[in-house]
C-alpha cells in the first residue's frame, strides 16, 4: 500500500467528537511525516496537524489547538485525528498525507507525497 486510507467521518452536531483514521505504508509512513489536511468548496486546502515519524514531535493550525490531537500508532504506519468539540466551522473533507522526504512535522503541503481519498466530516449546527 502506497497511497494512504481514511476513515471515521461523519455526520455530528456541533460540540460532538469524531476520531479519524489513517492506514498507510509501512515502507514510507513509518520513517517520514504524516498530516491531516482539510477542504471546504471553494477554498484551498489547509493544514490541520502534523506528526513526525517517531510519534515525538506535533504540530497544529491555530484553529484547532487545544481541540484536535494527532497521534501516531505503534506500528507508525496508522495516524488517528481525535476531534473534540467539533464546530460547523471545522465541516470539510479530510485528508491524510504522507511525506516521502521529510521527518518532521511540516505544515506544508509541498513536503507531502502521498495523498489519501478524503472522509467527509459535517458538523451540523
Amino acid at each position: 500500500q502506497v497511497q494512504p486510507v481514511e476513515s471515521g467521518g461523519g455526520l455530528v452536531q456541533a460540540g460532538g467528537s469524531l476520531r479519524l483514521s489513517c492506514q498507510a505504508s509501512q515502507r514510507t509512513s513509518s520513517n517520514y511525516a504524516m498530516g491531516w489536511f482539510r477542504q471546504t468548496p471553494g477554498k484551498e486546502r489547509e493544514f490541520v496537524a502534523g506528526i513526525s515519524w517517531s510519534g515525538g514531535s506535533t504540530h497544529y493550525a491555530d484553529s484547532v489547538k487545544g481541540r484536535f490531537t494527532i497521534s501516531r500508532g505503534h506500528a507508525k504506519n496508522t495516524i488517528y485525528l481525535q476531534m473534540n468539540n467539533l464546530s460547523p466551522e471545522d465541516t470539510a473533507t479530510y485528508y491524510c498525507a504522507a511525506s516521502g522526504v521529510y521527518g518532521g512535522p511540516t505544515p506544508r503541503e509541498a513536503d507531502y507525497d502521498f495523498w489519501g481519498q478524503g472522509t467527509q466530516v459535517t458538523v451540523s449546527s
